[in-house]
């Protein structure tokens, strides 16, 4: 099975450069089950977003976007079609005729949650021209804040908008206190939505799944005040007891 690879851009508001550019996310497909069906979704909004796919024979009219040396190791873009995976994008938001000079803002690997190959995303982020602010399809496309996005995750409301993990991942760990949370090398985790890590170890057995998920609830605060050497603090714990006994270890490696 190939690796996956995902581009997010983070589009910023030539009149606001605090907002950036979400897009309100497909619903997930029916399961032609009339119980399950007869429920919906909240609106979904994260970051645009494409599959990155490797280019068939190496090109020379390809967006040329400079990759920290602290990545090089871990993603070369010059392999990608970052032309299509770009177009595709701003073709989804109405913006593809506009020109965009694009930077490298990081490089995020998801964690082996199985089954497949976890999912590899670059974010890039780039600044409209000062004319090109105005949206042509405000019923998909919005312009929202770091503050804006953290408030509807800390104040769900029923059938309210939600955020996608992409934005939660991409931007908003990096701003928040419990992003600053540090754990072993060894343990991968994703924080989504703020405040609940999820952290995968291998499952006892192969099968239907080879790894099962520590879940730990860090709310706001609790970051700084752990002093006992354990990773895993917060107001609640959950293990699934089908984990095999090394990862045990693991979870008592200490920060």
């Amino acid at each position: 099975m190939a690796t996956l690879y995902n581009l997010s851009l983070i589009i910023k508001n030539p009149s606001n450069e605090d907002e950036f550019l979400l897009v309100k996310q497909n619903p997930p497909a029916k399961f032609n089950d009339p119980e399950y069906d007869s429920f919906s979704d909240s609106p979904l909004w994260d970051l645009p977003s494409s599959p990155l796919l490797p280019l068939d024979s190496p090109s020379d009219n390809q967006f040329s976007i400079q990759v920290p040396e602290s990545c090089s190791d871990e993603v070369d873009l010059s392999k990608f079609d970052l032309n299509s995976a770009i177009h595709k994008v701003l073709e989804q938001v109405e913006l593809d005729d506009i020109p965009v000079e694009w930077k490298f803002m990081k490089y995020v690997q998801e964690p082996e949650f199985g089954p497949g190959l976890p999912v590899k995303t670059v974010y890039i982020i780039g600044t409209l021209g000062p004319k090109n602010g105005k949206l042509k399809d405000v019923e998909f496309c919005k312009w929202m804040t770091t503050e804006g996005c953290i408030s509807m995750l800390a104040e769900v409301k029923p059938c309210s908008d939600r955020v996608g993990s992409m934005v939660v991942v991409g931007l908003l760990n990096d701003s928040t206190k419990s992003g600053t949370w540090k754990i072993p090398p060894t343990l991968k985790c994703q924080e989504y939505p703020l405040g609940v890590k999820i952290i995968p170890m291998e499952s006892r057995t192969a099968k239907p799944f080879r790894t099962t998920n520590l879940i730990v609830f860090l709310p706001e605060g609790n970051a700084s005040e752990c002093d006992d050497g354990f990773i895993a603090h917060g107001e609640a714990l959950i293990v699934d007891p089908g984990c095999k006994s090394a990862s045990y270890e693991q979870v008592r490696a200490s920060t």
